[in-house]
């Protein structure tokens, strides 16, 4: 199974995408400053939301999608808008 995230850093609030088979260890590198992307924001990183594929092929694309074309991000955030300003 292959997932594709959507993490929140608190408390700035910032936002990655990225994709992984192990959402569990992605997400302790994540919070443990391994993630090179991630990495300069010290602090404890959350899930938001996430989508599950089969296929690593369609997971990267999908995460591609996200990052590439600001339209999708702002649908998703749009979708996600409680969720992102609860802080909880």
């Amino acid at each position: 199974m292959w997932f594709v995230y959507l993490i929140q850093q608190l408390p700035s609030k910032d936002i990655y995408v990225g994709f992984t088979g192990d959402m569990e260890e992605r997400l302790k590198a994540h919070n443990s400053g391994q993630n090179k992307s991630t990495k300069r924001l010290n602090g404890s990183w959350r899930i938001v939301y996430y989508e599950n594929f089969l296929s690593e092929a369609d997971a990267r694309e999908r995460e591609r999608k996200l990052k590439n074309h600001r339209k999708g991000l702002q649908l998703l955030k749009e979708r996600l808008k409680n969720s992102l300003k609860s802080g909880v």
